[in-house]
């Protein structure tokens, strides 16, 4: 193998590890950007109180038989 040929394989090495690391530094962006909207999305979930004019033990559990 002569210089030119070892020049041309390590540049394109070089090219496929930046293309790499460039699309996993996108990917981590966009999962920030998830965790933060799914973050606002909780945050914008309103408390929910007990009704005043429910007895206590009302809403207490949930009926999975069909």
């Amino acid at each position: 193998m002569d210089v030119t040929g070892i020049a041309s394989t390590a540049t394109k090495m070089s090219e496929a590890y930046i293309q790499q690391a460039s699309g996993t530094a996108v990917l981590k962006k966009a999962l920030d950007i998830s965790a933060e909207n799914a973050i606002a999305l909780i945050e914008a979930i309103p408390d929910t109180t007990p009704a005043q004019n429910l007895p206590s033990h009302l809403g207490q559990n949930i009926n999975i038989t069909a």
